[in-house]
């Protein structure tokens, strides 16, 4: 069959490419109903991520987070019309220690190698995970972004010791918001307290047990375990700041994406004995363990909801368009394409 792949050819400017995909495989075919626009996906789409990153990684379809619907499977696992959650990383190998995310091998779409920005997407079987019907699509789109925060406190609680009474999130955006959530659904009884700049986003944390700015710190508070979640520049006077109230022995996860490298106080990480470890992307466990997640505490929906800015029908290439640039201005939550191109 001929599948429509909707690339960027350069910044700002899409076009439809036809690929010939067969159906004699065992891959199934999803059309994709939900997609999210990232922070990742912008950095392609206005060129900001260079002009050598660029030359390698374009044209390419952009997005990776979405969920669709089961047009056509071989083997019938899966019926048609099933809605699922699509997996962007893509293993080529299997490894007994290193998670399929980090794997160097691995394929990620809207990393070099086509999103989701399809008519139907091909994808391997163990690529897909059931979305239950309750869950709002709206929300769901963005599902991948909720898997990091599950992926690196699944890590965290590998790696942390016991003693976690408090816990401190920097960062007053969208990864913050989801981080702190999950924190203070998976742990009930401890503190979870929220750091950022900026108060009226701060104002949407309202299942948190403290916020505080980060230029308003009182001297006297201390953390048991911090997760970074602002990345960029901020990056750096944020794993500072955790360094300088984290309790000793306390670990720091780092999620934030940075393009720069950054200095810490790598002294202070030594006097108290700290562990620090960063998490990146996600793999298929962590979007069981997210539809679980949403699936057992169904309150959460909810205030996943609050993410969801605006919701796009997208149904030709200047839509498409409109649709970026109008994310480029909004200042907090989503922007969701409701896919009928």
């Amino acid at each position: 069959m001929i599948n429509q792949v909707y690339r960027l050819v350069s910044p700002r400017q899409f076009e439809i490419t036809y690929k010939d995909k067969s159906l004699q495989s065992d891959n199934v075919v999803v059309r994709p109903t939900y997609l999210s626009i990232c922070a990742a996906d912008q950095r392609y789409y206005t060129g900001s991520r260079g002009k050598e990153t660029l030359a390698k990684k374009l044209p390419m379809a952009l997005i990776h987070e979405g969920i669709g619907k089961v047009v056509y499977d071989p083997k019938n696992e899966f019926a048609p019309g099933t809605r699922v959650v699509m997996v962007p990383n893509t293993p080529t190998e299997n490894d007994d220690v290193i998670a399929e995310n980090y794997l160097r091998s691995s394929k990620f779409r809207s990393s070099g190698y086509d999103g989701f920005m399809q008519d139907y997407v091909f994808l391997k079987r163990d690529r897909i995970v059931p979305l239950p019907e309750e869950i709002d699509p709206t929300v769901a789109a963005f599902m991948e972004l909720i898997t990091i925060s599950m992926h690196a406190l699944v890590r965290f609680e590998t790696r942390a010791h016991s003693r976690r009474n408090v816990f401190g999130v920097w960062g007053d955006g969208n990864l913050g918001y989801i981080t702190t959530l999950i924190l203070k659904k998976r742990f009930p009884e401890s503190k979870v307290i929220i750091f950022g700049k900026t108060k009226y986003k701060m104002d949407h944390f309202s299942f948190v047990d403290e916020s505080y700015l980060i230029d308003e710190i009182p001297e006297e508070l201390r953390i048991d375990h911090g997760f970074e979640c602002v990345g960029g520049k901020g990056s750096q006077s944020a794993i500072n700041q955790m360094i300088d109230i984290i309790n000793p022995e306390g670990s720091i996860s780092i999620l934030g994406v940075s393009e720069y490298a950054v200095e810490i106080n790598t002294r202070m990480i030594l006097e108290k004995g700290l562990t620090m470890f960063g998490s990146s992307r996600s793999g298929r466990a962590d979007f069981v363990n997210t539809v679980n997640f949403m699936t057992e505490h169904p309150e959460v929906v909810e205030y996943f909801s609050m993410l969801v800015g605006e919701v796009h029908e997208v149904k030709s290439i200047q839509d498409l368009i409109d649709a970026f640039e109008k994310d480029l201005t909004t200042s907090w939550g989503k922007t969701i394409m409701e896919w009928k191109i």
